[in-house]
This record gives C-alpha cells, structure tokens and sequence, in this order.
C-alpha cells in the first residue's frame, strides 16, 4: 500500500544528502558478510596467478599465511578451501579425497596450528578436485552413481572434520547426503562441526574459471546436468532445502549467485533460516573484465554484493571478500 501523494510527498526529499540517504539504507554490508575463497597448489613458496581470474591467486600451503593474515586483519569470518590437486594423484575414484595428507588437509591442520579459531574454515565435500572425469561423484557407464558417492562422501566429511574444519560444504548434489553426513559426524562425537549444504547448487555456465583454477576444467566429462539443478526451476530449490533441513542442514548456499536472487529471496522468506550465496567465477570475471575495459565502473561490485544482501543472504563466498577496504562504502 502506497500512502500519500505527490506533492506533499516528495521521495527525492530523502535522496538529497548523503547523510539522509545513509539514515534510511535498508541494507548494508560489513565485513561479517563475507567468506573468502582460498585456491592450493602443490609445493613451496608459490604465489600463482590464475589467468581466467584476475587478481586470484592461488597458494602453497607455507604461503598461507599471506592471505589469511589480510583476512584475519579485515575482520572476515571464515575462509573457504579449494584444492587444484595434481594430475598425478587423480584418479576415477578421486581416491586423494580421502588422503589425510591431500592440499585441503594441510591447509586445515597449517591454519589451526597458526591461528587457532581466530578464523572459520569451510570446506568442499564433493570429488571434482580429485577424479580425471572431472565430476562430484563416482562415475560408471556414463551415469553418477548417487548412493556410492554418498559413501566416500562421508569418509571425505570425517576426515576433514578430523583435520579441524569448522563447517562441512557437501556441494555434490548427491540425493541424502545431508543426513548422511550428519549422522556420521554425530557418530563420531564431532557434534559441533556445522553443515553448509549447497543445497540449490545449479548446472550453470558460470563455473568455468572455478574449474580452471581446480583444474578440472579440461578433464570434465561431459555435464553435471544429471545432478545439479536445471536454471529453469526455482520451486525445485525449495524441495532441496526442505529436505536437507530435515536431514540436518545448518545453513544452505544458492550457487551461482546473481543469476539466482529470486531463489535466495524464496529460500530465506520461507525456511528463515541462514542463506549464503556464491558469487560464482564466472561472475566475478565478468565484473573485472568489464571494469579492466571500463564497460562499468568499479562501483559495480559494492551494487553487485549488495544486491545478495537485498534478496535475503546472511553472508556472501566472493573473491572480492580480501579487498573490503577497497569496496565497502
């Protein structure tokens, strides 16, 4: 309902100063909004910039502290992991996931040991960093077998609890893995390790420079269309959060991101419970491109970030997260 008309009302009257306009924000960000993403890689004293991604790195294990110490520094909660494993230790079973000794491991025992819970970690659970086809789950005949992956799903989630991971991200889309995971976790008196689940996770375009800094970009076997959701759904995301609710979920995440506000607004007007959103590679590439080509000025990712807040998120995996200081207004 609209009440009053113009001219006694005048909406501009409050747009005047900057002042006013901050009176009457609705949303603003801060940086307990954020999780930053993290890329590993094999061997020492290693800083590699990854080409689809600019300004991301990725970082050997000694060279951690590099970039956490900036996250700690910018008051950003928790930090997200992601291996670019070798070709080497691949295999069709992505068998590396379950090596205790494998680059997230590391990284999850170097930070612990470093920093203790000054900050949160978070990692994936899913095989894609760790098979040669390039996909979440065991693969066989051209088919992603559900309840198998489910299996060493749930071994990658104890070991990683193990480590000291503070939040479980399931991002596979396997059907039930949810209360899978959190029953083992539970067996395993690891009662207070939480459970991100990716529970709308999208077969989406949007990953290609994620998979490029993996490195599973080349190795990927066709599409994850069979297990990831289709983009022309949004009543479908609902089902999935429902469900991994039940099963034990502690918060969800709608991955991509922008493309998907409508289903980050639903998901939050109807379950209330914490919402995170993925500002997707693909995205972030697209900002950067656009602002290296000065198509768009760099008050695009301050709107682009704040539009996650609009719709409803509690927080927001972006690589812009280590740069705060340089966007928050």
């Amino acid at each position: 309902m609209i009440i009053g008309k113009f001219p006694a009302l005048r909406l501009r009257r409050s747009r005047k100063e900057s002042w006013s306009r901050r009176l009457i924000q609705e949303n603003s960000l801060s940086p307990n909004d954020f999780i930053l993403p993290i890329f590993l890689i094999e061997g020492s004293n290693k800083r590699q910039l990854i080409s689809s991604m600019p300004g991301v790195y990725r970082y050997t294990i000694n060279r951690l502290s590099q970039i956490i110490d900036r996250a700690i520094r910018k008051k950003i909660p928790m930090v997200a992991l992601f291996p670019k494993t070798k070709n080497s230790l691949k295999d069709e079973l992505g068998t590396e996931s379950l090596n205790e000794k494998n680059l997230v491991c590391r990284g999850i025992q170097e930070i612990k040991k470093r920093y203790k819970n000054q900050i949160g970690i978070m990692c994936d659970v899913a095989l894609d960093p760790y098979t040669t086809h390039g996909h979440d789950g065991l693969l066989r005949s051209n088919t992603i077998l559900n309840d198998e992956t489910i299996e060493v799903l749930i071994n990658q989630s104890l070991l990683q609890a193990e480590m000291g991971c503070d939040v479980i991200a399931p991002s596979d889309m396997m059907d039930g893995r949810i209360g899978r995971i959190r029953k083992a976790l539970d067996k395993n008196k690891f009662h207070n390790v939480q459970i991100l689940s990716y529970a709308a996770k999208y077969a989406s375009s949007f990953y290609g420079p994620f998979r490029d800094a993996v490195g599973s970009k080349s190795s990927l076997k066709g599409n994850k269309k069979t297990y990831q959701m289709d983009y022309r759904n949004s009543n479908e995301a609902l089902r999935e959060v429902a469900l991994d609710i039940k099963e034990g979920a502690d918060m969800v995440m709608v991955k991509p991101g922008m493309p998907y506000l409508d289903v980050i607004k639903s998901i939050k007007d109807k379950f209330k419970l914490p919402v995170f959103a993925y500002q997707v590679s693909g995205e972030y590439s697209l900002i950067e491109t656009a602002i290296a080509k000065k198509l768009i000025n760099k008050d695009a990712i301050y709107e682009s970030l704040v539009s996650f807040k609009r719709a409803g998120a509690n927080a927001i995996v972006t690589y812009y997260a280590d740069r705060l200081d340089k966007i928050l207004i």
